[in-house]
């Protein structure tokens, strides 16, 4: 499912709502998870799962074409961990 079938699916089961403000309200849940894992928070959707930021530190990697030794610098990456009723649902539940 793309952002444009989620605003859309959303719109369809709430008719009293206008689609632009549908998206404006998607737009910012998605809006305010990137900027708190951005500040290092992590955000928890109970049921869903909680998004996280992890630290990679910086290591030796191996160019895979040339098999030439390349430095990779730390970075950050964002992590998720599905919650309890996800992985249910997943699993057959």
């Amino acid at each position: 499912m793309i952002r444009s079938e989620l605003v859309q699916k959303i719109a369809e089961e709430n008719p009293h709502l206008y689609q632009r403000d549908v998206e404006r309200i998607v737009s910012t849940i998605f809006d305010e998870i990137i900027q708190a894992m951005a500040d290092g928070n992590r955000v928890e959707l109970r049921g869903f799962g909680a998004f996280s930021v992890k630290k990679r530190d910086a290591r030796i990697g191996r160019n895979p074409r040339t098999g030439e030794s390349v430095k990779v610098e730390e970075k950050y990456v964002p992590f998720f961990k599905t919650g309890k009723l996800l992985r249910d649902r997943l699993n057959g539940g």
